[in-house]
């Protein structure tokens, strides 16, 4: 019993039963609605077709495997067809063919396996309706065997032991389905060389004069003022009649001049800048994003995809985000002409951490 806080008085919930011909009672203020209904219960069940025919659940399920066969078939194409209409230059046609003989063929082998897992659950699978209660989060001894129970019965509902023709076509079409990705993915490296020793390299050798991006116009030394960040790729790349883009994504160069005492620079490294101006990669150590935005008071540069921040200051050192190693320096000097030039290439692999583990 509840006690009203003003009054004292003892408040009881209101009985439906007696809701119908007690009008004292206000609805707004009853505990119990008058016009509370009952549980209706399930439907009566409806056999289906397959439940009371045995040829019509063998079709069924010959339906099942049969898509699964053809998830494998269309995944197969798809890597022929990738094979058989090569992109090899900037044709349009080529393009447009590869791209829907292999869509065609991912698209099958995708759709297949969709129908096929409706289709099963539909037609072959146990059509029982169960209403799950709700109880207490618990890890105790009985729920885990209720646990282990759930999964038995779902598998001998579902026939997945038992029905060997749709496990055995289920799981080889999810084990081909993947290859069509891994072919095309393959394939945006060139066929004739090693991806890891293409990547290793960049365009950046000694004596390549450090250039403005797009135009492609050497930089002098004098040109570049305390706090600029001027966006940076090599003499001769505007040039490139093939691989321009891909030379591009890996020698991409952001170019800062600072202070020199502001600069805090390893033994090593301290011929790698020239009068307070460092040039290091722009490409992001996490997955390979344009590192393009800098705060000239913090000497901070930052990655907007996902938020990795290099101190400049520090030889381009991780001061906060998902990146894992800096940005590699490109080391730079001056030539006779005041313009600006690389010692040499990267000393290290630019792009995505994936080089610490290779």
């Amino acid at each position: 019993m509840a006690q009203d806080d003003h009054s004292g008085a003892e408040l009881a919930a209101a009985d439906s039963s007696h809701a119908a011909h007690d009008i004292a009672v206000s609805p707004g203020t009853a505990v119990i609605a008058a016009d509370s209904f009952e549980n209706p219960g399930f439907p009566p069940h409806r056999p289906r077709v397959t439940d009371e025919n045995p040829k019509r659940e063998q079709r069924a399920q010959r339906t099942v495997y049969t898509l699964f066969y053809l998830s494998i078939l269309g995944s197969v194409w798809a890597i022929a067809a990738y094979m058989l209409f090569p992109i090899e230059s900037n044709d349009v046609g080529a393009v447009r063919l590869n791209n829907m003989f292999f869509g065609l063929g991912a698209t099958l082998a995708l759709l297949a396996i969709g129908f096929g897992v409706v289709h099963w659950g539909k037609a072959i699978m146990a059509d029982v309706e169960l209403a799950d209660e709700r109880h207490t989060i618990g890890g105790s001894p009985e729920t885990q065997a209720a646990a282990v129970k759930v999964f038995a019965d779902a598998d001998r509902e579902s026939g997945f032991t038992r029905r060997a023709a749709i496990r055995n076509s289920l799981i080889g079409a999810l084990l081909v389905f993947p290859l069509p990705a891994v072919v095309l993915f393959r394939g945006f490296a060139p066929q004739d060389q090693i991806p890891v020793e293409l990547l290793s390299h960049t365009m950046w050798k000694k004596g390549t004069r450090l250039a403005l991006d797009p135009s492609g116009v050497p930089i002098k030394a004098a040109d570049v003022t305390i706090g600029s960040a001027v966006h940076v790729i090599p003499e001769g790349l505007q040039d490139l009649e093939h691989g321009k883009l891909e030379e591009k994504a890996k020698a991409a160069v952001l170019l800062m001049r600072l202070e020199p005492s502001e600069l805090h620079q390893a033994p090593d490294r301290e011929s790698w800048s020239y009068e307070g101006i460092v040039a290091y990669s722009k490409i992001c150590t996490h997955v390979g994003c344009p590192v393009a935005l800098y705060e000239q008071h913090t000497h901070h540069l930052l990655c907007p995809c996902h938020q990795s921040q290099f101190d400049v200051a520090n030889h381009c050192e991780v001061i906060f985000g998902p990146a894992a190693r800096p940005l590699p320096q490109l080391p730079i000097a001056v030539d006779d002409e005041g313009y600006l030039i690389a010692q040499s290439d990267f000393t290290e692999p630019v792009g995505p951490s994936f080089w610490e583990r290779n």
